[in-house]
């Protein structure tokens, strides 16, 4: 493409104008570059509720990318409608020759870009796409066989050696931002009322849309980056960036997240290191999303199909609403429900909990998840419930079972987080917090619960419950399994 054409930038997970792959290549290949975000009405419509802290987000994200982009004598273009009728009729209204996105690899998406591509075809338009919110995509980290790696370890090996600083250069998006432009009678984007959502508690969260948001955590982390490995699993701690929702937006960069991690690694960081492995999980399931879109509504290893889950409703509901009797479950639930945010560890402990205490299909947990969660990612989502639930891909062995009160023990000693989030057992000793059913009459009386009454007794008992997890993975496996192995 010559410099004298004209293209458009389509805007989507990348809500940023600092070092976007494909905003980069637009401005390099045209004279005039023109900017659009679409709210998809095929991603809107199937939002179970019209208050979303998601959709709040993406508001702020997208004002916030008008003024930059305005700044530099350009614009966004908002639309609302369907992404793939709206972007081609766009692209004919402004005459552009090709239109500019950053890859997306969730099946609905590529399906979406597909369409939009054929259709741009047909008015001699060209569809042209970069990579931007992984660090390596679909291919460029196989074994040395060539396939696809299905175990995290041997893949982040591969990374890390594939990896050189030629992958985490920023692409100087400022250097051509003189060839944006406005379209005549452009208007500042829709409001949330304008694309019919309501308002939600987002700015009292604290959490904010937009490029400078994400690069105001990113200063608060960096001090506390070298200490991330020995704080990562305590949700009372300051542990995690809390960058997750800014990397699912694209409000940052995650090649500029990588480059800081690297290079602090090199230096000797064990907490940055540890951080780059975090991105590099990232990356893996992307790569198996890719590779294997029937993750999406099945398990990775399909003979997992068959197990047939009770699914009793009443136990979802209990651990869907906090109150199963297991208080970091219940901590775990109420945090995820009150702010659209869990942490991480607990991510693990509440899936595997639903999966193999209350024998519920990870699916509906997942899905749960997926209407909830403000950093959402199809990706991570299903790599994570996947593992927990020992059906996915370098999954956590069906016979390693986390006990929710060792696991309470270890993560949340002192009780800090539960009594955060179920005020009902504040006033419980550390020693009892973690089951407080364990508790006498007298010592529950001194505590201000009791339970069954103001806290809820176990919905089931862990160890059964194991042995009734494992049976159901054996009759699947077809194979004896030892009921006795240490619990995780």
């Amino acid at each position: 493409m010559s410099r004298s054409d004209t293209a458009l930038m389509w805007f989507r997970r990348d809500l940023r104008v600092a070092d976007n792959a494909a905003l980069y290549a637009a401005l390099k290949a045209a004279r005039r570059v023109y900017c659009v975000f679409v709210y998809d009405t095929g991603i809107l419509d199937l939002l179970p509720v019209r208050s979303d802290r998601r959709v709040e987000f993406i508001v702020q994200s997208v004002t916030e990318l008008h003024r930059e982009l305005a700044a530099s004598g350009g614009g966004l273009i908002a639309r609302h409608g369907a992404a793939h009728a709206e972007i081609p009729r766009l692209a004919r209204e402004l005459g552009v020759q090709a239109v500019y996105a950053n890859h997306d690899y969730e099946p609905a998406a590529v399906a979406r870009d597909a369409a939009v591509a054929q259709a741009l075809a047909v008015s001699g338009i060209g569809f042209v796409t970069r990579k931007d919110q992984v660090i390596f995509e679909k291919d460029e980290v196989l074994t040395q066989g060539g396939a696809p790696y299905s175990v995290f370890t041997p893949y982040k090996n591969a990374w890390l050696k594939k990896l050189e600083p030629f992958f985490l250069k920023a692409y100087p998006v400022e250097a051509h931002a003189s060839r944006l432009a406005r379209a005549a009678g452009d208007a500042d984007p829709p409001t949330l009322a304008d694309i019919g959502f309501g308002s939600t508690d987002l700015g009292s969260l604290g959490i904010a849309g937009g490029a400078a948001a994400a690069r105001k955590l990113l200063a608060d982390f960096l001090p506390r980056m070298d200490r991330y490995r020995e704080t990562r699993d305590f949700p009372a701690k300051k542990g995690p960036s809390y960058l997750s929702v800014h990397l699912r937006f694209g409000t940052i960069s995650v090649r500029e997240l990588a480059r800081i991690a690297w290079q602090a690694a090199r230096g000797g960081s064990a907490g940055a290191a540890t951080w780059l492995s975090e991105l590099v999980w990232r990356d893996f399931y992307f790569m198996i999303l890719h590779h294997h879109p029937q993750v999406v509504s099945g398990a990775f290893r399909p003979a997992y199909d068959a197990i047939r889950w009770p699914n009793d409703p009443a136990l979802f509901a209990a651990w869907c609403e906090g109150r199963t009797g297991y208080p970091i479950v219940d901590a775990a639930m109420r945090q995820l429900n009150r702010t659209g945010y869990m942490h991480n560890r607990l991510r693990m402990i509440a899936a595997s909990f639903l999966v193999k205490d209350l024998l519920v299909d990870w699916r509906r947990g997942e899905r749960y998840f997926a209407d909830r969660l403000n950093d959402f990612d199809l990706a991570a989502n299903n790599g994570g419930w996947q593992w927990a639930a020992s059906t996915g891909c370098d999954a956590q062995p069906y016979f390693r079972i986390f006990n929710p009160v060792t696991q309470s023990e270890k993560f949340d000693a002192g009780g800090a987080f539960i009594r955060r989030y179920v005020p009902e057992l504040a006033r419980c000793d550390a020693r009892h917090i973690h089951a407080p059913w364990t508790m006498t009459p007298g010592q529950q009386q001194a505590a201000g619960v009791t339970i069954g009454r103001d806290y809820p007794a176990p919905v089931v008992d862990h160890t059964e419950a194991r042995i009734r997890a494992l049976e159901l993975f054996k009759a699947v496996k077809g194979q004896e399994v030892t009921c006795a192995r240490t619990p995780a």
